[in-house]
């Protein structure tokens, strides 16, 4: 399970991360589960923090974008599903303080006498995900 803070409270989230978004890193509530932080308390303790990036490239922008994020979400897909029967994910980036976004440079590369740009992608800052264990 993976859960964010919104407001409060700690919910159960799915990796919504899409490239033609203003937010391409983000999260959807999936109403699955809600912890008030003395619930969450009690129930999980802090065992280690994750940094999760990726990086593409690409003579196709939005191609290269695009891998950048479903490598990401295959990174934060295959951590859950690592800690699953002991524990959960937190994301802790902040919206708006230090979300994770992608970040692109462009370069322009010459093939047969002719200019082509080149693209690279990057998620900065990296996503960060606590991983908290269930408490015996």
């Amino acid at each position: 399970m993976i859960l964010k803070r919104y407001g409060d409270k700690l919910h159960s989230v799915r990796p919504n991360f899409d490239a033609n978004a203003m937010t391409e890193v983000s999260f959807r509530r999936d109403r699955e589960a809600e912890f008030t932080p003395e619930e969450f308390a009690a129930r999980f303790e802090w065992f280690e923090e994750r940094q999760l990036t990726a990086t593409s490239e690409g003579q196709v922008k939005s191609l290269a974008e695009h891998a950048a994020l479903h490598y990401l979400e295959e990174q934060v897909l295959d951590l859950e599903q690592q800690v699953r029967a002991h524990a959960v994910l937190v994301v802790e980036n902040a919206t708006g303080a230090d979300a994770s976004k992608t970040r692109s440079t462009q370069r322009t590369l010459v093939e047969a006498g002719e200019n082509r740009l080149f693209f690279t992608f990057r998620i900065d800052p990296p996503l960060r995900l606590s991983i908290h264990r269930r408490r015996h």
